[in-house]
């Protein structure tokens, strides 16, 4: 096994044994990134130089007896959101192409004080708003798209361009790319992760959060960035539990909420069947399965693009009338778009998300529900270029609203939600099932999500590149 091919997890604990240095782990990870990033464009940037000091720096600080934790040494990818002291961060973007950050994002700045290294920055769908990230291809097909807007993100841990890394996810930007590369993606409850210094799709939308190969693995990455930052209008300051600490508990016990409605409307037969085998295995390791009726759920997504478009809109408003014609075409006309929207429109949007909120309250109460288990998207990758996916009945479906409308209710509510590979369909691609939990129960969320993969026996697969 090379060293590009580890979990967090396994090259930790051989770090911390003196089985393998950071140097050695990092020169794994850029020597893997030379050799398959003609063909999956996942980085804007590959911070080499830079990276094989800091790795230097880790080592000299291990053989000092200076261990910062578990990931000392490890190599992350960010996502091209997140503000990186002197180094660019375009948000892959020919409009901030010269923007170069004098301060790191709160959460990089957390992963460096953690002693990871950075290896570089990966491509987002333009200002991750889109669910294709049309620069980068998807490891195990490169025809295939990566998945947006964290693409470059999910496409890099899943060929080992990196061992984990940072996406955002306003209505499934993390779990989207997780799901199509086959690798793990937790969106933490809102205002769990700080937002501090990473551009921003929709503010009261925006989550950040990790994607990494195992569950432990995002975890880990998870209980290194999460915490209260007066600096993030959302940040909730609540204490920060470990997030696995109990992560091999099992699901005996817990009450999953399966959705009678919604989550399995206009799914490809392979995701369901899948999916549903999934669900089956937790409820074989002790799970008590429940069927639940979603309410509201023709509104999702109506709501969810009734928020964030003229959030978005407003957030680009200045950039829009100065450099219009940089903005790709997708990207400009959304903004342009949002705009037309009326504030009234806007208000209405806002209230019915509280009461979707609300009413899922009502649903895990009602039922006691430690989570919901279903689909995290509604089809497995498609090929780039594709404008979108024709269900059997000849109804044709935009790429991002497919994508989109199975993780939004996630980002509508600001729970804790999780995507792992569970299977893969009869064209080799992966397909994920998403574990949505109760506020701030990332741990629960995990551990349900642990239970899964180590019976399933589908994590830390590498892709045939």
């Amino acid at each position: 096994m090379h060293p590009y091919e580890l979990s967090v997890t396994e090259a930790s604990e051989r770090i911390a044994a003196g089985e393998l240095s950071p140097v050695e782990l990092v020169d794994s990870v850029l020597d893997r990134i030379e050799k398959v990033e003609d063909r999956l464009n996942a980085f804007v940037t590959v911070t080499g130089d830079q990276a094989r000091a800091e790795a230097v720096r880790a080592e000299q600080e291990l053989a000092a007896g200076r261990r910062r934790g578990p990931l000392h040494g490890i190599p992350v990818g960010i996502k091209d959101l997140y503000d990186t002291a002197g180094v660019a961060t375009t948000s892959s973007s020919r409009v901030r192409a010269d923007h170069v950050p004098e301060a790191d994002a709160g959460t990089v700045r957390l992963l460096r004080e953690a002693g990871a290294v950075m290896v570089g920055k990966t491509h987002t769908h333009e200002f991750a708003y889109g669910a294709v990230t049309p620069t980068t291809r998807n490891p195990w097909d490169i025809r295939r798209i990566p998945g947006g807007s964290s693409g470059g993100t999910g496409a890099a841990v899943a060929a080992g361009e990196c061992l984990a890394g940072l996406g955002s996810d306003t209505g499934g930007s993390i779990r989207i790319p997780a799901a199509l590369c086959g690798v793990v993606g937790l969106k933490p409850t809102y205002g769990r992760v700080s937002r501090r210094g990473v551009a921003s799709l929709s503010w009261s939308l925006d989550h950040v959060g990790p994607l990494a190969r195992t569950v432990r693995d995002a975890g880990l990455v998870l209980d290194a960035i999460a915490g209260y930052d007066r600096a993030d209008p959302a940040s909730i300051d609540l204490p920060v539990p470990d997030s696995t600490a109990e992560l091999d508990r099992g699901v005996e016990g817990l009450t999953l909420g399966v959705p009678a409605n919604f989550y399995f409307d206009d799914v490809q037969p392979e995701v369901e069947r899948v999916v549903r085998e999934a669900i089956a295995v937790l409820e074989g390791l002790g799970a008590d399965l429940r069927e639940v009726q979603l309410p509201l759920a023709d509104r999702y997504l109506a709501v969810e693009f009734g928020v964030l478009v003229p959030e978005a809109s407003s957030y680009h408003q200045q950039m829009l009338r100065a450099k219009a014609d940089l903005y790709e075409p997708d990207v400009r006309t959304y903004l342009e778009a949002g705009e037309l929207v009326l504030a009234t429109d806007y208000l209405k949007a806002l209230r019915a998300r509280t009461l979707v909120q609300q009413a899922w309250r009502d649903v895990y109460e009602s039922n006691h529900l430690d989570a919901i288990v279903a689909p995290t998207v509604s089809a497995t990758a498609i090929d780039a270029g594709q404008a979108g996916i024709t269900w059997p009945d000849g109804r044709e479906e935009d790429t991002t609203v497919a994508y989109a409308r199975l993780c939004c209710p996630g980002n509508l509510t600001g729970l804790p939600a999780l995507s792992v590979p569970c299977g893969f369909d009869g064209a080799g691609l992966p397909i994920g099932l998403q574990v949505i939990g109760r506020p701030f129960a990332e741990p629960t969320v995990l551990r349900i999500g642990r239970a899964y993969e180590e019976a399933g026996g589908w994590a830390g697969r590498m892709p045939p590149l």
